[in-house]
């Protein structure tokens, strides 16, 4: 059960715990990772491990660089100083899925719903049958109805979305990350994006990383919340996330659940008044 919310003015700041799980092999080791934009550090000798197989949502005050943070682990993003591994691998070793916050720029124009979404297995040379197998099983997972053979630019917002995080699922990644998934969404596209990705999280174990700037979505998703201070960027506290899932409707009214985002907004805040 979690701890009672304390007065944010009586909160005091212990060292940040780094390990999200010291009792489980991390999937990500991040040691003294550094990233300068001119003259201003964003990240300096940063440390973090993130444990496979858990859901992460990355939270913190406006240009702490969280997005930045995923771009770097995921190498999308050189960085300065440090290094990254995931079990001891490079990132260029190990099968990643990214869901851009841009997805209309993300998805190629000139092919299909479908094609876009069977993209990384062709650029891994899969037999058109393997391909087509694999983007049928998600087409029934995401119960998808609407046509795939359409370009994107024919799609509504949502239905972009949910190609994009398709093609980021088809080649069965080892890691997904996840950028603002939901921020160009209607709020009914976002409640069914958001259920389909936690089915994918119980049904694979795939180690998840999302960005968000919605803290009740950030906490009702996550496993661990990871708050990110002001930059010079710091772990500001790893708050664990003890809702069982299947999370539903209900969730967001356990007195557990509440108390885990007042607990996590009270950091936040804390953070933001430094």
């Amino acid at each position: 059960m979690n701890a009672p919310l304390p007065d944010p003015a009586i909160i005091t700041s212990p060292p940040p715990r780094l390990n999200f799980d010291a009792g489980r092999r991390p999937a990500i080791t991040i040691r003294g990772l550094c990233k300068r934009f001119g003259d201003a550090p964003l990240y300096q000798d940063f440390d973090l491990d993130i444990p496979a197989g858990r859901f992460i949502s990355i939270f913190g005050p406006n240009g702490c660089g969280k997005s930045t943070l995923i771009n770097l682990i995921s190498g999308l993003i050189p960085i300065d100083g440090g290094e990254i591994l995931f079990d001891g691998r490079p990132v260029r070793d190990v099968t990643i899925g990214y869901v851009f916050q841009n997805y209309r720029d993300a998805l190629f124009p000139w092919l299909s719903a479908r094609q876009n979404i069977e993209y990384p297995l062709t650029v891994r040379g899969l037999p058109p049958a393997q391909r087509q197998a694999r983007v049928d099983e998600l087409i029934a997972q995401f119960e998808v109805g609407f046509d795939l053979g359409r370009k994107p630019y024919e799609l509504s917002g949502g239905q972009q979305q949910l190609v994009s995080i398709l093609r980021a699922l088809a080649p069965r990644p080892e890691v997904m990350f996840l950028d603002e998934p939901f921020s160009a969404l209607d709020y009914e596209m976002t409640l069914f994006i958001r259920e389909r990705l936690q089915s994918v999280f119980q049904q694979t174990g795939v180690t998840m990383l999302l960005v968000s700037h919605d803290l009740e979505e950030a906490v009702y998703l996550a496993d661990h919340l990871l708050l990110l201070t002001k930059r010079p960027t710091r772990v500001a506290d790893i708050v664990d996330v003890g809702a069982p899932r299947p999370r539903n409707d209900a969730t967001l009214i356990d007195p557990d659940f509440i108390a885990t985002k007042a607990r996590s907004l009270a950091i936040f805040q804390r953070e933001v008044r430094r």
